[in-house]
């Protein structure tokens, strides 16, 4: 039986910037730096970001960009704040999506290696609420 999400790794060139990143943008906590030992088959770093372990591990072999994404919950009022951090960090924004409901809104943002975060407005139970109306 699963009982949680343990953690989500991400594979980037350089974790050093990514810690940056991580810490800046999402106001990361780094619980874990294994410096030069390796614990497991890459460096890593591990993270806590609203109650979920990130991983990080580095590895040149990073993938090309796709629509696999991380999505974040945010508030309406934090939406500025979060661009203000993204754009800082030079970070590509991609073209977001249109959403049903009015005054909900997603940033969506390429990391160093092509890995995709969101940063939405709306929570589930609004996003299938709005699945169902629009399906009648």
């Amino acid at each position: 039986m699963i009982e949680c999400l343990s953690h989500i790794t991400f594979t980037v060139r350089n974790a050093d910037k990514t810690a940056e990143l991580f810490k800046k943008i999402f106001n990361a906590k780094e619980v874990y730096y294994d410096g030069e030992k390796k614990h497991s088959l890459f460096k890593e770093r591990f993270f806590m970001i609203g109650g979920q372990c990130i991983t990080v591990i580095q590895d040149r072999n990073t993938i090309n960009r796709t629509y696999h994404h991380l999505a974040f919950k945010i508030s309406n009022f934090d939406g500025e704040s979060y661009l203000e951090k993204i754009k800082n960090l030079n970070l590509e924004l991609r073209k977001p999506m249109n959403r049903s409901i009015d005054k909900e809104y997603s940033i969506y943002f390429y990391d160093y290696d092509n890995n995709l975060f969101e940063l939405h407005t709306e929570t589930l139970e609004k996003r299938l609420a709005s699945y169902r109306e629009c399906n009648k």
